[in-house]
């Protein structure tokens, strides 16, 4: 499981994905947009059916990335324990969920951290310089996955955006259409 607001999703995200699956030999991996972030404060986020939109068409053609509206369903503020039991009911599989570097330092903060580790294997990204420094409470339960670092982020995307900035290349052609069409992140239709 592959958690987080994907506001809107770009290569970043999608690299990532493709070396988790590959790296902790996952037969899919599942994009699970929040619907309202319990962690990150997002004041002016699209909405979730955008973000599936753009994740779907973003994975299109990848058999091992899906995407699941599991939290959009359930509506409400996403709390990765109760997506975590929905999936370990559903799937009766070993999941893994996915999370950067800087969510693992804050992870004592989660709501049940406890049942989240029950429940799943973390699979962690490192990011900076730094290793990330894993606790000894969750030892045994962290996996590291050293992918790639790639300088983007939905942020400075939104940003480019929003300032008509070229942005082909930051994610997917088809999410760039679909965006455009949408008039979402302050677009209108031009040039790329």
């Amino acid at each position: 499981m592959f958690g987080g607001t994907f506001d809107p999703v770009h290569v970043g995200h999608l690299i990532l994905a493709q070396e988790a699956a590959a790296l902790l030999g996952l037969d899919r991996l599942l994009f699970v947009p929040a619907n309202r972030p319990a962690h990150k404060r997002a004041p002016r986020l699209e909405p979730v059916e955008h973000r599936i939109a753009m994740l779907r068409r973003a994975t299109r053609g990848q058999p091992r990335l899906r995407v699941s509206r599991i939290e959009a369903d359930r509506g409400g503020v996403s709390y990765t324990v109760h997506t975590l039991e929905s999936l370990h009911r559903s799937l009766r599989a070993e999941l893994f969920f996915l999370m950067g570097q800087d969510s693992l330092e804050e992870f004592s903060g989660w709501r049940e951290p406890e049942r989240i580790l029950d429940l799943a294997r973390l699979a962690v990204i490192p990011r900076g310089e730094r290793p990330p420094r894993v606790p000894p409470a969750l030892r045994g339960r962290v996996v590291l996955v050293r992918a790639p670092r790639i300088g983007v982020s939905s942020t400075e995307l939104r940003r480019r955006l929003r300032l008509g900035l070229p942005a082909s290349y930051w994610t997917p052609d088809a999410v760039l259409r679909y965006i455009e069409r949408h008039g979402l992140y302050g677009t209108r239709r031009r040039p790329r």
